[in-house]
C-alpha cells in the first residue's frame, strides 16, 4: 500500500478528525474509501448488492395468483 501526503488547513483536519471519531472511523479510512469510490473501485459489499439485484431481475419466481391486502398480512 502506498502512502500519500496532503496539506489541509488545521481547522479542517481538526473538524474531520472529530467527525471521523463520531462515526467510529479515522480520517485515513474516510479518505481511502472516498478515493476508492472516486476511482470506481467498488467495495465487496457494493458488488454483492449488485449481484443480488441482478439475480432478482433474472428470477422466475413470483407470487402467482395470490392477492392479499396489508390488513390480511398483519392480522394477529
Amino acid at each position: 500500500m502506498a502512502n500519500l501526503t496532503i496539506t489541509v488547513p488545521e481547522e479542517v483536519l481538526r473538524s474531520a478528525r472529530r467527525r471521523a471519531l463520531e462515526q467510529g472511523t479515522s480520517v485515513n479510512a474516510l479518505l481511502r474509501d472516498y478515493l476508492r469510490q472516486f476511482t470506481g473501485v467498488q467495495p465487496a459489499q457494493a458488488k454483492a448488492a449488485e449481484r443480488v439485484l441482478e439475480l432478482s431481475r433474472k428470477a422466475r419466481a413470483g407470487r402467482g395468483k395470490a392477492r392479499w391486502t396489508r390488513d390480511d398480512l398483519h392480522q394477529r
